[in-house]
């Protein structure tokens, strides 16, 4: 197995291996040996992150959520910023390191298992391409993070067969978030900037027309060509941020419901709470009570 890097973790970060035990388990199980997780992790922010193997056992997919970093494989240099995803098979010396200056926070997952390759083509992987762009999507950060969650179990075998059915709907998430990607960029509409454009005004609240301006378009062609890319309408996607983002503040801060409602841009907090029990299935309240158990 390809150790992960020495990387010095801070409280917030997370480096997982599997333990040699359940890697055997894992390599004979069928609900697994097509796939499954050898090392896993979470490096915010991280600076002096670097790595160069010139032998590497497994496979490994990082996914940057934000800062920049490079990649280099052979003799080509790849620059890696937020919404990439790098791509090294088994076997492909490579070497990579986070920008000085703004670095880079990764999601990270080394695999092993019979059908890694058809994963990685599945993914996007080709010789000259080990980089390729899926965009921010939330729900991808949020399911690796469940993925993480096995490190919290006691080394038990049925949940590391779970993660490692995790990590395949992951890939396959990856690889829908990814052609969604290209879709927009050859539909002419970029999705990246009216996401950056939400996100940037998650305090606020907007309607479609603020939305369709971003992307130069009438309203209704507008939130017709938003649903088509993505399956969910661009109203709907900044109902879900402000929703996460609530949700972070319910569980990182003491304010309240009210100055959390408007936070994200709502005066009313019992509109608000019916939006949050709506979306999350419990009331803001029960929400924190149930993160700070």
């Amino acid at each position: 197995m390809s150790s992960p890097s020495q990387w010095p973790l801070p409280p917030q970060g997370v480096r997982l291996l599997t333990p040699a035990f359940l890697l055997e388990q894992l390599h004979r199980h069928p609900l697994t040996r097509d796939c499954y997780p050898t090392a896993m992790g979470y490096y915010p922010h991280a600076k002096g992150h670097r790595m160069r193997r010139p032998r590497h056992d497994d496979n490994l997919l990082l996914y940057c959520v934000d800062g920049v970093g490079r990649l280099r494989v052979g003799d080509t240099r790849y620059p890696v910023g937020a919404g990439d995803l790098i791509l090294l098979p088994q076997g492909v010396a490579h070497s990579y390191a986070a920008a000085q200056s703004q670095p880079w926070t990764l999601y990270w997952v080394h695999f092993q298992g019979v059908s890694t390759r058809i994963f990685m083509e599945y993914l996007g992987y080709r010789d000259n391409r080990p980089v390729r762009r899926v965009g921010l999507a939330p729900a991808l950060a949020a399911n690796f993070h469940n993925l993480l969650a096995v490190g919290k179990t006691g080394y038990s075998s049925g949940a590391f067969i779970n993660a490692a059915n995790q990590l395949r709907h992951l890939f396959t998430q990856f690889a829908l978030e990814a052609n969604r990607e290209q879709a927009s960029h050859a539909s002419g509409m970029d999705l990246e900037a009216i996401r950056t454009y939400m996100q940037e005004n998650i305090h606020e609240s907007l309607d479609l027309d603020d939305l369709a301006a971003v992307a130069h378009l009438s309203k209704y062609h507008f939130s017709g060509r938003y649903k088509a890319l993505t399956g969910y309408s661009p109203i709907k996607h900044f109902l879900h941020m402000k929703i996460e983002y609530a949700c972070q503040l319910l569980d990182s801060s003491d304010l309240s419901v009210k100055a959390i409602a408007g936070a994200v841009g709502y005066d009313d907090p019992l509109y608000f709470s019916r939006l949050f029990r709506k979306t999350m299935g419990l009331s803001p309240r029960a929400y924190r009570s149930s993160v700070r158990k």
